[in-house]
């Protein structure tokens, strides 16, 4: 299977990747994941660097996507790297972290949750799972978060222990993806809920199997806890998912912006705040308790914010992935706005966008020139996510 799947290999698709950007050399100085060496014999043709690791994005260009989409996918995203949080004071400084309520928050549970500075700006918006009562584990977007916690676990005098634990996460996603899980693991993982995780073994390998993934499909993620492991593990998935037409893939960035979901680096840097992103609900009204950013954020919500995170539509012919932000124009003489990502939908035959517009430009209807590398082109406010905004196939039955 390795070596057809190596040879029909078609050539890269520009809505994925440029196929004519420089080779990106790689060397010791940045981290290999333990699914690596199998990634490679599995025919990835693009890595990005995220957390200071390789990531492999792209196999067989817009093919990755079609398998997305009707089958299912395994991703190699052992970047998504780990900070463990243990210790007597683990809960309440993990809640000092994010302006989330996590109080009714049960071990099994994962939550999305937005990480934020001083000022209100966010620094990563990672998943938490805990663990346990005095155990959690925040699994990062790109950044050195580790470090932030580190920082103020020790300047605050907090009875925790902040480390990087051995763990390696998988994500299997697509509609097919249950039914290779089930194969796997049997038929417990039908009781598996949205956001929800459980511990288990597969081979003698020690897992956490997590219904959560970054696709904007039905999907999971599996978080192996020993590296050793990584290239069996990889292996065995790909062995029992055959019947179910399993694909290599990695974060695939049309089904992303397709879904909505914001890239940390690209669409939101700690000068967004979570006003800004429409993500109000993730910072609590009623939290006693204090957290960083905490006065910011309660000002910012008063004061109201000037721009908005807004979906774009693009007119035109298809338009490759962008490389840099697009200046965003609206009418009369005020402050324009940015496209920050940017990419051709096979499916819905249009250029989608997910950008900032002024605060009295983000209605949806209004319209906007935007200035891409082929030239200004007009387009329109419209909402987002572009597929699925009840987020129905993520969710699933349950």
């Amino acid at each position: 299977m390795t070596d057809t799947l190596t040879r029909t290999r078609p050539a890269l698709q520009t809505a994925s990747v440029d196929p004519v950007d420089p080779t990106l050399v790689m060397g010791p100085r940045v981290r290999t994941s333990p699914y690596f060496a199998a990634t490679k014999r599995w025919g990835a043709t693009a890595f990005t660097i995220y957390n200071h690791m390789y990531m492999p994005v792209a196999y067989r260009g817009e093919a990755d996507y079609w398998s997305l989409i009707n089958d299912v996918t395994i991703w190699d995203v052992a970047a998504e790297r780990q900070v463990e949080i243990a210790g007597p004071d683990a809960a309440a400084f993990t809640q000092y972290l994010t302006p989330r309520d996590l109080s009714k928050t049960r071990p099994g549970q994962a939550k999305y949750i937005l990480v934020c500075d001083h000022d209100g700006g966010v620094l990563n918006d990672p998943l938490l799972l805990k663990l346990a009562e005095d155990r959690f584990w925040l699994s990062l977007a790109d950044g050195d978060l580790l470090l932030w916690v580190k920082a103020l676990a020790q300047t605050g005098g907090w009875d925790v222990t902040v480390t990087e634990p051995d763990v390696s996460p998988l994500q299997v996603q697509g509609p097919k993806s249950g039914a290779l899980m089930r194969k796997v693991f049997g038929t417990w993982i039908d009781e598996l809920k949205y956001f929800q995780f459980r511990e288990t073994e597969l081979d003698g390998a020690p897992l956490l199997v997590a219904r959560t993934g970054w696709s904007g499909e039905f999907g999971y993620e599996i978080f192996l806890r020993d590296a050793r492991y990584g290239e069996a593990l990889w292996e065995r998935l790909f062995e029992l998912g055959q019947q179910f037409d399993v694909a290599p893939a990695g974060p695939n960035a049309i089904r992303r912006i397709e879904a909505g979901l914001l890239s940390y680096g690209a669409d939101m840097t700690a000068d967004h705040n979570p006003f800004e992103l429409g993500l109000d609900r993730l910072v609590s009204e009623t939290l006693d308790t204090d957290y960083i950013g905490k006065a910011a954020l309660q000002r910012i919500r008063q004061t109201g914010v000037t721009r908005k995170l807004i979906g774009i539509e693009i007119f035109g012919t298809p338009l490759a992935a962008n490389l840099d932000r697009w200046t965003a124009r609206f009418g009369g003489t005020g402050n324009p706005g940015l496209v920050t990502s940017a990419i051709h939908s096979p499916r819905l035959q249009k250029n989608i966008a997910i950008g900032y517009a002024p605060i009295e430009n983000s209605e949806i209807g209004t319209g906007v020139i935007v200035d891409t590398p082929d030239g200004p082109r007009a387009g329109t406010v419209v909402a987002i996510p572009f597929v699925d905004p009840a987020k129905a196939l993520a969710r699933g039955p349950h």
